[in-house]
C-alpha cells in the first residue's frame, strides 16, 4: 500500500478529496493527515496573501481568525471532516492536529510510517512562496521523500 502524509490547513473539499485519492490511479493509498491550524500562521502574511488574491474583505477580517489554543477546536473539527471524507472515498486515513513544530512533526511521521510521499495541500501564500519559506519548500529539505504541493479548493 502506498502511504501519503497529507499536510493541510483547512478542511478538505470534495474536489480536494477526489484529487488526492486519484493521484495514484488504482493503487491503494493510505493517508496520514496532519492538520496545521491556520490561526498559527502570521496574521500579516495572511492579510498580504488575501490582498494579492483580491480578497479584500478577508484581509480586513484576519484579526477574527482564531489563534493559539482557540484554533485547536476548529482544527480538530476540520481534521475529522477531512478524515471522514477520505474514508468515504475508500481510502485508509488517520490523522492528528499539529501542536508544535510542524516540520519536525512531518519528518517524524514520515519516518515512523515509512511514507512514500508528502502532499502539502494549502491555499496560496505568495510572500512565503516567493522566499521559499512555505511548508512544501521547507519540507523538501527535511523529509527525505518526494513532496508534492497542491493548492486547496474552496467550495
Amino acid at each position: 500500500m502506498f502511504t501519503s502524509v497529507l499536510m493541510i490547513e483547512q478542511p478538505l473539499t470534495t474536489v480536494d478529496v477526489d484529487f488526492v485519492t486519484t493521484l495514484h490511479g488504482d493503487d491503494q493509498v493510505s493517508f496520514v493527515v496532519l492538520m496545521q491550524p491556520r490561526g498559527d500562521q502570521d496574521r500579516l502574511l495572511r492579510a498580504i496573501d488575501d490582498v494579492a488574491l483580491g480578497e479584500l474583505p478577508e484581509a480586513l477580517h484576519e484579526s477574527d481568525e482564531p489563534e493559539g489554543d482557540a484554533a485547536r477546536g476548529p482544527a480538530a473539527l476540520a481534521l475529522e471532516h477531512s478524515l471522514a471524507a477520505l474514508r468515504h472515498k475508500g481510502a485508509k486515513a488517520v490523522g492528528q492536529v499539529v501542536e508544535d513544530h510542524p516540520l519536525d512533526k512531518l519528518k517524524a511521521v514520515v519516518d515512523e510510517t515509512g511514507a512514500d510521499e508528502v502532499i502539502v495541500l494549502t491555499a496560496p501564500h505568495f510572500v512565503e512562496e516567493f522566499f521559499h519559506r512555505d511548508w512544501a519548500s521547507r519540507a523538501r529539505h527535511k523529509v527525505g521523500v518526494p513532496v508534492l504541493k497542491l493548492f486547496a479548493h474552496n467550495e
